[in-house]
């Protein structure tokens, strides 16, 4: 899948092709479904209380008689078919909370991420990096980028508190942490807008491609050079040998010159006596 990208300044750049680890295609949607009931779920306080009639103040006499009266039988002002008694089956203070596994949340994640770039709805930018809050240099970037009257989603690569102060007081668009994004907050949004460096992607190195090129051609320099070396130790090694064999071709004797050798001796002995 591919996405568009843009500088930071919002000047468009050429397409960049999304991480096929992440962006797959997937999209499941009874999983994102548990997600997002889970997060909404989770949100809930759970404060509501009410009072059954062994807690409501007062009631503690009867109102009259039993009998005698032709009204119906009544024990205390309290019960619950009296105004200001108790409620029945009221509700407690309690947890809402909902577990979602690990795995599922990250599947749920994922497919909402692969849902918005079928909508072809993420873009990738640059890095955003503000020295200080600036609402209007962010509403000015969502305009160049034609993103007004629509829910944009903005993930950081990192926490970026500059970038989260610019984009908290305009509505409809939330500034968040990529890694703590949930599958509620990517369905809620109509565009994704996410940094470069948060995909694992180096849009500023593709600009500048001379600069890009030259570390690999000092490193084939370096790779051919040891192949170079490596062949003149190689020619060092095979004339130390052959000059050593030469020597010892030298030093030794041959079969015929030690026959020779061998057979003068006695004559030269001969003579010796004889003299």
């Amino acid at each position: 899948m591919n996405a568009a990208a843009y500088k930071a300044d919002g000047a468009q750049r050429d397409t960049v092709a999304l991480p096929s680890e992440l962006f797959d295609g997937t999209v499941n949607m009874p999983v994102m479904h548990q997600a997002v009931k889970a997060y909404l779920a989770n949100q809930r306080q759970g404060n509501a209380s009410t009072k059954t009639r062994g807690f409501v103040i007062g009631g503690n006499q009867k109102p009259w008689k039993q009998k005698g009266t032709g009204r119906a039988r009544q024990g205390s002002t309290r019960a619950p078919q009296w105004v200001g008694g108790g409620t029945v089956f009221g509700p407690r203070p309690r947890s809402y909370a909902e577990a979602v596994p690990r795995k599922v949340r990250a599947l749920a994640r994922k497919s909402a991420l692969n849902a918005r770039a079928r909508e072809n709805a993420i873009i990738v930018i640059d890095s955003l990096e503000y020295d200080a809050p600036k609402t209007s240099q962010l509403a000015g970037l969502l305009r160049t980028l034609g993103l007004n009257g629509k829910k944009v989603l903005i993930l950081t690569d990192g926490v970026k508190p500059n970038v989260y102060m610019s984009g908290r007081n305009l509505t409809d668009t939330r500034v968040l942490n990529y890694p703590d994004v949930s599958t509620f907050h990517i369905l809620w949004s109509e565009v994704v807008v996410i940094e470069s460096s948060a995909l694992g992607q180096d849009l500023g190195a593709g600009s500048d491609e001379s600069a890009g090129e030259k570390p690999h051609t000092e490193k084939g320099e370096a790779k051919a050079a040891k192949p170079a070396a490596k062949s003149k130790k190689s020619t060092r090694k095979s004339a130390t040998k052959t000059t050593g064999r030469k020597s010892a071709a030298k030093s030794a004797p041959s079969g015929r010159s030690a026959r020779k050798t061998t057979a003068k001796a006695p004559k030269r002995a001969a003579k010796k006596k004889g003299k």
